[in-house]
């Protein structure tokens, strides 16, 4: 059994645009590496918290054009071996995430976030459940421009009833911000992602449409803070919140420069091979 982190890093990011690499290497914050303070892609902070997880293999979702990904990361980070598929066409999050269905074992973990959102804290991906289809929920002000996640309120285990899909007047302030489930559960959420015409671009609609063919979520309200980093203001508010936390320790892999995001020169990276489905 291995744990496998999905990141779905296709999107074109028009929403910060214009940039001159991928949204996904944004620099936001910063680390600790030997003693010495350097900056850090958006990126690194959901894989740091996949690896907190226990997650031992790393699927990072690119699109043809983005092979800076592939050479800023490489082909392992830390523990844990990195590889890549690509989406050829922009055909929204579930199809970017069921790339990676061909490479998971019968009983593998899955463990899935946003690439360009920072969120606290770092070891809420470790608080839900391995043997279901868990949410890391997260209170915000706005839940109407994210998934908020209603939960039944006589269900101490945290019950998912529905998930409102950027919705005017959202009846939860909890929106999701990461998730876990076996391969098994991943499984059948594509079986019916393809028997539905392979028509959910959202994962909110998806969930709601397994959730009434007798299928269960739960919802884990562990989250403390949430940034999405896809817009100029995300970008600010995530640097405000960073700056209120001293840098993470967090060591570098070997062999790769963290300060190559800061310029984007990242001819000297270790390039790993990218894997097609």
């Amino acid at each position: 059994m291995s744990v496998w982190g999905i990141v779905p890093a296709a999107g074109l990011g028009s929403r910060i645009q214009p940039l001159a690499f991928s949204k996904e290497l944004l620099p936001v914050g910063s680390r600790v590496d030997g003693g010495t303070e350097r900056p850090r892609a958006v990126s690194e902070y959901l894989i740091e918290r996949m690896l907190l997880a226990g997650a031992e293999k790393i699927c990072i979702v690119i699109s043809p054009g983005k092979s800076d990904i592939i050479e800023y990361y490489g082909g392992d980070l830390g523990p844990a071996s990195v590889c890549y598929v690509v989406q050829p066409h922009a055909r929204g999050l579930c199809d970017a995430l069921f790339r990676a269905l061909p490479l998971l074992g019968a009983d593998d973990e899955v463990l899935i976030g946003l690439p360009d959102t920072v969120w606290f804290p770092e070891d809420g991906l470790s608080r839900l459940d391995r043997g279901r289809l868990s949410f890391l929920l997260f209170p915000v002000e706005r839940p109407e421009l994210f998934d908020a996640v209603v939960l039944d309120s006589k269900d101490r285990e945290g019950r998912v009833l529905e998930i409102q899909v950027k919705r005017p007047g959202a009846s939860s302030r909890w929106v999701w911000g990461a998730f876990r489930m076996p391969a098994p559960v991943f499984r059948s959420l594509h079986a019916l992602w393809r028997e539905r015409g392979e028509s959910d671009a959202y994962v909110g609609t998806l969930v709601n449409a397994w959730l009434a063919r007798g299928g269960e979520a739960q919802g884990v309200r562990a989250g403390e803070a949430y940034v999405d980093v896809g817009t100029l203001h995300g970008y600010r508010e995530a640097i405000q919140l960073l700056g209120s936390r001293p840098a993470a320790a967090v060591p570098w892999p070997s062999g790769k420069s963290a300060d190559k995001v800061a310029s984007h020169d990242l001819s000297e990276v270790p390039v790993g091979t990218p894997t097609r489905v």
